[in-house]
């Protein structure tokens, strides 16, 4: 017995010391780029396809790779950094509150939440805030508002779910089956939407007032203002998913707000954290809101104390440097760069504020993701939104000075591939 127990105390010297040694060699010596991206490749799932840069380090409108080497950040987090990479003020407020409390769930008050929910319903002009994590959580809790609405208000006969309401083949092929009653409606049709608004058991209609992941595809002049008049002649909620294109993006606290229309429900996320932490949230009037009971619609995380803090900074940051007015102003200045591109490679550029898209005319040896490709070689960092497609969205905090820098290296890739 005294040997076996001997061998079991050797055995756990030699397990904990080759931990040790494992953890000693991990922190010793920091991985290169190519590591990184292979160990990410051998354990992680395969559902996204990144740009091969391995970033360690981000600061105002810049990241850093293992090596050093600083790049542009213009995707900005899919617009979840306007505010730039760690801003001080934001970074504070999350670890203030990190010293305080993070988390009692929504079984309690806290006294973070209502100083939030106050602070952002009268930003926006809503009665109540229904906090969530992610923005595709809050889609779903505008949804399931428009249901419980129409089933309560609308009276719709009783007879979530971003997959469902997806029109991107790559984004619902093979998850089916969908959630019901999903009616999928041409972007910028108003008369497809006046034939569905038409039933009565249409409860909303919702719609990103600028198509993000499609392309930055802008809507007509007037579309969302018909949208509107629409929705309120039937009685049909209008929903807004401004999770991308709000929150000062394409030059106005929300892209709704260029048609000069109020949403019924608005969807918030991404840059409601400055990009810390996963944060969204729904707001609607008390018509909408209240038809929710307790026990109907709930999160953990929603609505922490921490997430709270994060959100009401990361909204005083936008409204204090007037990154809003940055956007507008700055977005006049990358379009007109963006126009001086080769017509032979860019085909069509279009934007608002400073949302942005080139179109890339295929050609034997270059498509969008070629482009990009040397877009990083050149120290700017975009993702292609299709095969043909770049989306360009800078940190709402770059400066004129950095804009033009940056224009010049987008500029000198696309005449790299000219012939």
């Amino acid at each position: 017995m005294a040997s076996v127990c001997s061998l079991q105390r050797a055995l756990a010297r030699n397990a904990l010391s080759a931990r040790a040694s494992w953890l000693a060699t991990t922190t010793r010596r920091a991985a290169s780029s190519v590591e990184i991206i292979e160990r990410e490749k051998k354990y992680g799932a395969l559902n996204y396809e990144p740009i091969p840069v391995a970033l360690c380090r981000g600061e105002g409108v810049f990241v850093y790779d293992m090596e050093g080497k600083r790049y542009f950040d213009f995707l900005s987090g899919y617009s979840a950094v306007n505010q730039g990479h760690r801003h001080p003020k934001i970074i504070r407020a999350l670890k203030e509150q990190a010293d305080r409390i993070t988390l009692t769930s929504r079984a309690f008050y806290n006294d973070a939440l209502g100083e939030f929910e106050e602070f952002a319903t009268k930003l926006f002009g809503y009665d109540r805030l229904l906090p969530m994590n992610t923005g595709v959580e809050a889609a779903d809790t505008a949804i399931k508002l428009a249901r419980r609405w129409a089933y309560d208000v609308k009276q719709v006969p009783s007879s979530i779910a971003a997959v469902s309401a997806s029109t991107d083949p790559e984004s619902y092929g093979g998850f089916g089956p969908f959630v019901p009653n999903f009616l999928n409606i041409p972007f910028n049709d108003v008369d497809a939407l006046e034939r569905a608004c038409s039933d009565p058991d249409v409860a909303a209609f919702m719609v990103e007032p600028i198509q993000g992941e499609n392309g930055v595809i802008i809507p007509s002049d007037g579309y969302l203002r018909k949208v509107r008049e629409i929705c309120t002649r039937n009685k049909v909620l209008f929903i807004a998913d401004e999770i991308q294109t709000g929150l000062g993006r394409t030059g106005k606290w929300l892209a709704c707000h260029h048609d000069g229309v109020r949403p019924d429900i608005v969807v918030l996320g991404k840059a409601l954290s400055g990009g810390v932490m996963p944060i969204s949230a729904a707001l609607a009037d008390d018509e909408v809101m209240l038809n929710i009971k307790p026990g109907q619609h709930g999160s953990t995380f929603g609505g922490s104390p921490i997430a709270s803090r994060v959100a009401i900074t990361s909204l005083k940051v936008i409204e204090e440097e007037g990154l809003c007015e940055n956007a507008a102003k700055l977005g006049k200045v990358l379009s007109s760069e963006l126009s001086k591109l080769d017509a032979s490679i860019v085909t069509t550029v279009r934007g608002r504020g400073l949302l942005f898209a080139c179109v890339i005319k295929p050609h034997k040896d270059v498509d969008a993701w070629k482009v990009c490709l040397r877009l990083r070689d050149n120290g700017l960092l975009a993702k292609p939104c299709h095969d043909d497609i770049i989306r360009l969205a800078p940190p709402l905090v770059i400066t004129k000075e950095q804009l033009h820098e940056a224009a010049g290296i987008i500029q000198k890739t696309i005449n790299s591939f000219v012939q």
